[in-house]
């Protein structure tokens, strides 16, 4: 399986907001990119991840504004995070114990240097698996 460094080099930049910025913006830039997580950013630093479940879950259930409501109220603080050093497997682990879709990559000085949805490790996952049946095919016919 491939390092996590590949697997976030060919996405684009991972796109934030500031916790000031209304939930409104965040909406605007998630339905921009196409996108369902944001991260959440203090002068560079990260400090939570505005995701499509908050959004339902403290804005629309709670009779809450988008237009109103800054994303430090609803964001979620607890991020967990990854490093280039851990494994496909290590972060699947990680997202089903956490209950989470979205993992910031972190680089040198904790600097945010990518996100990893789920998405992007289930297909990894099914590349690696179709590699090996390939391989056992190839090996079983010759």
């Amino acid at each position: 399986m491939r390092p996590l460094s590949h697997l976030i080099e060919g996405k684009p930049s991972p796109v934030s907001v500031r916790p000031d910025d209304t939930v409104f913006t965040a909406l605007n830039l998630m339905a921009q990119f196409d996108i369902g997580a944001l991260l959440v950013l203090d002068q560079g630093r990260l400090v939570g991840i505005f995701s499509e479940r908050d959004y339902a879950r403290k804005i629309v259930l709670k009779g809450k504004t988008s237009k109103d409501t800054p994303v430090r109220e609803i964001m979620s603080d607890r991020v967990s995070c990854v490093t280039l050093d851990q494994t496909v497997e290590e972060c699947m682990a990680l997202m089903t114990d956490k209950r989470v879709r979205h993992l910031p990559v972190l680089g040198a000085n904790n600097s945010v240097i990518g996100i990893l949805s789920i998405g992007d490790l289930v297909k990894e996952t099914i590349s690696d698996q179709q590699f090996t049946i390939e391989q056992l095919v190839s090996y079983i016919q010759h």
